[in-house]
């Protein structure tokens, strides 16, 4: 090997040169010679993975077993936690029922109201009819016998009196033999001032021969009415989210003894945006409550409420399909349109369905100014007609679907605020001159015709700036048996998937660095508090 004059290598100085460098840049760096190569550091870790590989076998194993045991103690408590077995029945009618202990003798579907072993005065309200309706038939066992339950049913099944009767009779149990109280025992929620008007209005009706007293409270009037009627005493509080809180705050409704509670439209109630306020609400009720849900649809955030204000095993009963799905009952027309052709199209129309100017023809339309002008363009043809949207102060909106109902005015327009639950009788038409925003509404609107097992007539407008919704308008049509026009495959039959982890099907994931939304206040009537 070459040296150098002092006796020191070439490759010795070399390294020394180094190790000076370093010293300067790091007094406490070591010489390289004394620092482990990353080629020598990467060949032990893998000697050492192997000897561990090798000789720890054992470990590994008794690791995997001790896993497997953890496992199989957790899946044991599990199934001593459980009270029962999850059960379902299908009756003929397409009722599924499923639950713990469903198929108990004392939860048999009702075939007469009889059966229900309920008062002559709390049955007073169903003379008329000559046995329950399937949701009732179904639910009144188990209401009756204190079950939490979940209904999945399509609007105009008697879903009101699914529910009213049982509470009426829950109130009748704990009354007995007491004093009468101020504070309520009941509470149902509804997403809009006219859904909770149609609610109380059958309620207060049915609890006249039982003396069952009730309330409605909502927004866009005045709570002097509502205050005085709570501080007189009441049984059942009807009213909407953002009301009833109000009055939560304000003292004057009290609901620490409310025990049986209704969400009535639950999915609506979310899509609304009143999730916050039903929280606030139900944590203010008793913590040993009977909890009623009932929903057209059945949404993730909707099962989440269930699962946190619910037992843990409800009884839930679906009456027709879980699924999305219109009335049967409804023959749905559907006719792709320009904009500009919808206004003579639909005087056709009214020339053909509302020939005598009789018989009640429902017209929805999508913007509260769509409706003033649509009414004004229909009266200056000379077409008698009334509508409601949130434009309106309550009073009109009460007023105008009074003369809907009563036959004076029988032709409507509205906005959606009507679509959900109103229960408007013998409406023979719908025409949506506007489709909504979500096929779930479509088929909510629809729901105003071929009610209580009657036929009705929808008939819908589908624009060009409507084809995202093409491929879901397109199953619901098909689902029904529906004829499908051509036009309307030519958008396309593609359903976008959209899911949300806060709204389930209807709505557009948020990122969580969303900017936060902010509320517009149009004014006093314009929110469905």
């Amino acid at each position: 090997m070459p040296t150098i004059n002092d006796g020191v290598t070439k490759s010795e100085k070399k390294n020394k040169s180094k190790d000076h460098k370093r010293k300067l840049q790091d007094p406490e760096a070591e010489p390289e010679t004394l620092q482990e190569s990353k080629k020598d550091k990467k060949k032990k870790k893998k000697e050492r993975t192997h000897e561990e590989s090798v000789n720890g076998d054992e470990t590994l194993i008794g690791s995997e077993e001790l896993s497997e045991k953890k496992k199989k103690k957790k899946q044991k408590k599990e199934e001593n936690n459980k009270t029962g077995v999850d059960e379902v029945r299908q009756t003929e009618d397409n009722v599924v029922v499923s639950g713990k202990d469903i198929n108990d003798v004392k939860f048999k579907a009702l075939n007469t109201f009889s059966e229900s072993n309920l008062s002559d005065v709390l049955l007073e309200c169903c003379k008329n009819f000559s046995k329950p309706s399937p949701i009732q038939s179904n639910s009144w066992p188990f209401l009756l016998h204190g079950r939490d339950f979940i209904g999945i049913a399509k609007t105009g099944s008697g879903k009101t009196l699914a529910f009213g009767i049982p509470a009426m009779n829950h109130i009748l149990n704990k009354r007995k033999n007491t004093t009468k109280q101020k504070t309520p025992l009941c509470l149902a929620l509804a997403p809009t001032r006219e859904l909770a008007q149609q609610i109380f209005d059958v309620i207060s009706e049915a609890g006249k021969p039982s003396g069952v007293r009730s309330v409605c409270v909502y927004g866009g009037t005045s709570k002097g009415p509502q205050i005085s009627a709570l501080k007189s005493g009441v049984d059942i509080v009807v009213g909407t989210p953002g009301r009833l809180k109000d009055l939560i705050e304000m003292g004057v409704l009290q609901l620490q003894e409310v025990s049986f509670v209704v969400l009535d439209e639950a999915d609506r109630m979310l899509d609304m945006g009143f999730e916050p306020e039903v929280r606030s609400i139900l944590s203010k009720t008793s913590s040993v409550r009977q909890v009623v849900m009932f929903s057209a649809t059945w949404p993730l955030a909707v099962h989440r409420l269930a699962q946190e204000f619910m037992d843990p095993n409800p009884v839930k009963v679906v009456v027709g399909s879980e699924d999305l799905a219109a009335n049967h009952d409804v023959m749905q027309i559907v006719e792709v349109l320009e904009d500009r052709a919808r206004d003579e199209r639909l005087i056709t129309l009214l020339e053909k369905y509302h020939k005598s100017r009789r018989n009640r023809v429902l017209v929805f339309v999508l913007y509260k100014k769509e409706a003033s002008r649509v009414e004004n363009m229909l009266q200056r043809r000379g077409w008698k007609v009334v509508s409601i949207s949130g434009d309106k102060q309550q009073r009109a909106r009460t007023e105008a679907l009074q003369l809907f109902k009563d036959g004076t005015s029988p032709l409507l327009i509205a906005t959606d605020v009507a679509a959900r639950g109103l229960d408007i009788p013998d409406v023979e038409v719908v025409i949506n001159y506007s489709f909504p925003l979500t096929t779930e509404d479509y088929v909510h609107r629809i729901g105003r015709t071929g009610r209580a097992g009657k036929k009705g007539v929808a008939h819908t407008f589908f624009m060009k700036e409507n084809k995202a919704l093409s491929g879901e308008l397109i199953n619901v049509l098909r689902e029904a048996g529906q004829n499908v026009p051509t036009n309307l495959l030519n958008f396309g039959t593609h359903v976008k998937k959209k899911e949300s982890k806060l709204y389930g099907a209807h709505f557009k994931e948020i990122s969580a660095d969303a900017p936060k939304a902010t509320k517009i206040t149009f004014g006093s009537d314009d929110d469905e508090d």
